[in-house]
């Protein structure tokens, strides 16, 4: 893992071979056909996912994206594999930030879908990433319980990852989760237990934020199309103040998560500052 670098030529090219600029989302998303996800991102007995340093790239910077794979927000993951991804990750490279390792999340409800939470692997070159976005079933669930559970990314990442960058160089990583719905207040036990394979203590929110900020500046992007995504919207920037950042246009994602990480990036003293000002969200 994150011993590979991501080539935007190959990137290109297989793009091209692989039709994504007209395949369907049901095309590119295979585990949508067979409605279930990949054995690969189940987290099931998963112990942890790790970010570290290699010959290629040094000095890892860990970076997770917890898409939101429920029905309003599953054209998300699809502009990734089109446009939005290369954009990312060129973006990053262009910005000062070599040695970015990245890891996808699916987000469902862990009230009411099957499959709640799914986890790739931290990966730095085109091809693995590409593989994990496309693993990734875009259920389409959610439920009317006034939320999804965002909070499961912070669970998985506060328990379930281990990273160099933080246990070597004391740096947290970046973790964004992106949606338009509330965060479900409480993860109970039996809900991990069903999803991890174990887990003995039922957690908030809030406690789970703070585990996770632990090890990661944790972001929510809050995508606003609908008066029902306004609303929660105010929820999130009184939970995260200005760690929510607020959009129109989902395919601002790539250039909001880009520009977070090299400020943050540049900011922690790993390059060189000179000329970086504040960042410009909207």
């Amino acid at each position: 893992m994150g011993s590979t670098r991501y080539d935007m030529d190959a990137r290109f090219d297989r793009a091209r071979k692989m039709g994504y600029a007209s395949k369907s989302a049901g095309e590119i998303f295979t585990q949508n056909a067979k409605r279930k996800a990949h054995e690969s991102m189940n987290p099931n007995g998963i112990s942890f996912r790790e970010a570290r340093d290699s010959s290629v790239h040094p000095n890892s910077f860990p970076i997770i994206l917890g898409l939101d794979v429920t029905g309003s927000m599953g054209h998300i993951p699809y502009n990734l594999i089109q446009e939005g991804l290369p954009k990312l990750m060129g973006g990053i490279i262009q910005g000062g930030v070599p040695d970015a390792a990245l890891l996808f999340m699916g987000i469902g409800d862990h009230e009411c879908d099957n499959y709640p939470l799914q986890v790739g692997q931290f990966e730095s070159g085109d091809e693995e990433l590409d593989m994990w976005l496309t693993r990734t079933y875009i259920e389409s669930g959610g439920g009317g319980n006034a939320g999804e559970s965002y909070l499961l990314a912070w669970y998985f990442t506060a328990f379930h990852t281990r990273t160099d960058a933080f246990e070597k160089r004391n740096q947290k990583g970046l973790l964004f989760t992106i949606g338009d719905e509330p965060c479900l207040k409480t993860l109970p036990a039996s809900a991990i237990r069903e999803i991890m394979g174990a887990g003995q203590q039922t957690f908030t929110h809030t406690e789970l934020l703070a585990e996770a900020r632990k090890k990661y500046e944790v972001y929510h992007i809050s995508v606003l199309h609908s008066e029902q995504a306004i609303r929660a919207d105010r929820g999130w920037k009184e939970l995260l103040g200005q760690h929510c950042v607020s959009i129109t246009d989902y395919r601002d994602v790539p250039y909001v998560v880009k520009e977070i990480v090299c400020k943050t990036y540049k900011e922690a003293g790993y390059g060189n500052r000179e000329g970086w000002g504040e960042i410009q969200i909207l």
